[in-house]
């Protein structure tokens, strides 16, 4: 029996789309065959390969497990590029200055979400807005968005996690409510068609293991990690 060295899974935002996709397509290429025939039905069934590809690439969700080597770790909860490591002032929910870390998903990354920590989730919310290039720094403020914060269950300080759409992703999906405890390893959400994940820390709270223009693994590269505190275990 033939090993097969890698699996591809599929994320479950995917399965409608891509069935829809692999229908149309089929459909297409069956009326072809019978009404064009040759080389205009070789070529469309490359043409039709190539674009079902690019989209199960769009949806692909590897299986990862992160074992965690400190209870203060703050893993990426998305695939991509950091874009931005500084100081702000987070003026939407927060109303206070925190240290803003931003990924950006290009169309190549897995557009899966992970929680960055474990905790309790204190507030959701959606608001709809512009589809800039989320690389832009008025992404953050202006874009559709989700905005999930996270009480450490480690030493009770809160994380703000956002899901922001870029000028492709016209689609944001998120699992989180107010008052769910989430924990490392699960799917925060999903963002259709790449854009960018900020995360907000409060400042002088965590020690940086990742600098601007490093390459990160959603659930598996911890980009920082709580600084030695006294605890509270109640969340």
């Amino acid at each position: 029996m033939m090993k097969i060295p890698f699996r591809i899974y599929i994320h479950k935002e995917g399965w409608k789309l891509l069935s829809s996709v692999a229908l149309g397509l089929i459909t297409i290429n069956f009326l072809l065959f019978f009404l064009a025939g040759g080389i205009t039905f070789s070529i469309s069934l490359v043409i039709s390969s190539v674009l079902f590809l690019f989209f199960t690439n769009f949806f692909r969700s590897p299986r990862r497990f992160y074992q965690q080597s400190h209870p203060g770790d703050i893993v990426s909860p998305a695939d991509g590029k950091v874009v931005v490591v500084e100081p702000v002032y987070e003026n939407l929910l927060l109303k206070e200055k925190r240290l803003q870390v931003s990924i950006f998903m290009s169309v190549t990354d897995v557009h899966a979400n992970w929680y960055p920590l474990a905790g309790k989730v204190i507030h959701y919310s959606h608001r709809n807005g512009n589809y800039h290039a989320a690389w832009l720094p008025k992404a953050s403020s202006e874009n559709e968005r989700s905005s999930v914060i996270i009480r450490a269950a480690y030493n009770q300080q809160t994380v703000l996690v956002r899901q922001i759409a870029g000028a492709l992703a016209r689609r944001i999906v998120t699992y989180a409510h107010t008052g769910k405890r989430c924990k490392l390893n699960e799917h925060l959400g999903f963002i259709k068609f790449g854009s960018r994940v900020d995360l907000f820390f409060p400042l002088d709270s965590v020690d940086m293991f990742v600098e601007q223009g490093a390459r990160v693994k959603g659930n598996k590269t911890v980009i920082a990690r709580f600084k030695d505190k006294e605890r509270n275990e109640t969340v």
